[in-house]
């Protein structure tokens, strides 16, 4: 569509009189009926910036009020279905835009270009514009704490000005207590202050600057040291000097922003994992299943089995070769070390090892099958068919716990003479693993008080 000069003239006054009121360009101009990249370059002529309208989110009013009332932020997260990580940046005053998180620090995190953008800032008198600022309504505002100092002379109980303020008694008491002046009152203006000083901002990064205590840091990353050796070194090191102190999560921080600004080479020759960005940790309560058919850990395994009391509850692992291209299952009976392994002549995906599994079970008395105790790998995704077919429970262990399965992570190792690490254990048959199963089996052992596995289980048997 096109328009006269007179038109245009008049548009683009109607245009800048509802930016004064809105903001918002995109907006204005599809009520308008003009171009929206007209319209912008009318703003920026103007020296106006276009603001998105900002909704609040339909759950929030909810949260805030269940967070009023005490409820924990997991429980009032749940309840107002929302994410428990969109709580904790409503609680601490993080607002998201598109691919970047703002922090009442100041900082900027874009998560689009993996930069975080830090301000230096100097540390002025707050004026009064930063008193009165309100980070977020669940914080007590310069109001909230006028009005705890004026009913706190009144003689009012805690629990009263809880009330007239809708917020706990204990975040009353606690404001009270924390911000008492040297003769004992409180007072509203001094409180306010001192939360204003001590809330988080953009202060220089301990490390940031050249000095002894950068220089030390970066010699230990040179020596391929880790963060928690540097840190503990320094206080052996220089143990009176309190200026030569860092932890070791302050120099992970430091690596990893200096990562994000594109220093990623140099952090990778620093940092033993080679990461230029931290691993999230997710919760046990948060992780997803592993299997589609539920697992039964190890917490719930009965007592006999832990305490080796009662024969037939064995553990099992894989043991792979070159680029785990090949496999040889073990399986170990906790009370006599007694060893089995299973022929994988090509592929260990579920369904092999648990055809192979199910043979070596079978091939066992009714009273030596007790239980079947692994790890969480994939190749036990089948372990619900197993047990259906053998009547032998599987329990699992917790993730990154191989100790729980000391006895085959023992025979492991011992294995590894016979099957180094890195070649190729397809070449080994049947036969091959039944001589190295019956020399482990004939080897006198001190737990069994220097009786063989083959001994111990045969008075079993």
């Amino acid at each position: 569509m096109s328009f006269t000069k007179q038109e245009l003239a008049r548009l683009r006054a109607q245009f800048l009189e509802q930016m004064a009121k809105t903001g918002n360009v995109t907006e204005i101009a599809r009520s308008l009926g003009i171009n929206r990249n007209t319209a912008f370059g009318w703003a920026r002529k103007a020296g106006l910036r276009s603001q998105r309208q900002q909704r609040p989110h339909p759950a929030r009013g909810e949260y805030e009020r269940l967070r009023k009332d005490a409820v924990p932020r997991r429980e009032a997260a749940r309840r107002a279905g929302i994410n428990e990580r969109t709580a904790r940046d409503w609680d601490h005053g993080v607002r998201k835009s598109r691919n970047s998180r703002f922090y009442p620090d100041g900082r900027r995190v874009n998560y689009s270009t993996r930069q975080t953008t830090i301000e230096s800032m100097d540390s002025p008198a707050p004026t009064v514009a930063t008193l009165e600022k309100q980070v977020d309504p669940r914080f007590l505002s310069l109001a909230d704490r006028e009005k705890i100092a004026d009913l706190e002379r009144a003689g009012w109980s805690l629990r009263a000005i809880g009330r007239e303020l809708g917020r706990p008694p204990s975040t009353i008491k606690r404001e009270i207590d924390h911000h008492r002046n040297t003769d004992g009152s409180y007072g509203a203006y001094a409180a306010q202050r001192r939360v204003v000083a001590r809330r988080a901002r953009p202060k220089p990064a301990k490390l940031a600057a050249p000095g002894r205590l950068r220089g030390y840091v970066a010699t230990g990353l040179r020596e391929q040291w880790s963060p928690e050796q540097i840190s503990n070194r320094l206080v052996e090191d220089h143990p009176e000097d309190e200026d030569m102190r860092v932890s070791h999560e302050t120099i992970y921080q430091a690596l990893y922003v200096q990562a994000r600004g594109g220093l990623k080479r140099e952090v990778a020759a620093a940092l033993r994992t080679g990461r230029v960005r931290r691993k999230p940790h997710r919760s046990p309560e948060q992780r997803q299943h592993r299997f589609v058919d539920e697992m039964v850990m190890i917490s719930e395994r009965p007592a006999e089995v832990a305490d080796r009391a009662v024969p037939g509850h064995w553990e099992g692992d894989l043991i792979t070769g070159a680029y785990n291209k090949s496999a040889i299952i073990t399986l170990v009976e906790r009370s006599t070390r007694y060893v089995m392994l299973g022929h994988l002549p090509g592929e260990h995906t579920a369904e092999a090892v648990g055809g192979v599994l199910s043979e070596l079970v079978g091939s066992l008395p009714e009273h030596l099958r007790g239980s079947l105790t692994w790890d969480q790998g994939s190749e036990m995704a089948g372990h619900k068919a197993f047990s259906v077919a053998t009547g032998v429970p599987v329990f699992f262990c917790d993730p990154a716990s191989p100790w729980q399965r000391g006895s085959n992570e023992n025979t492991n190792g011992l294995l590894r003479q016979y099957f180094p690490k890195g070649t190729d254990l397809s070449v080994h048959g049947r036969l091959d693993l039944e001589h190295v199963a019956h020399k482990l089996n004939g080897r006198p052992r001190k737990t069994l008080g220097w009786k063989t596995p083959a001994e111990r289980l045969t008075t079993l048997v």
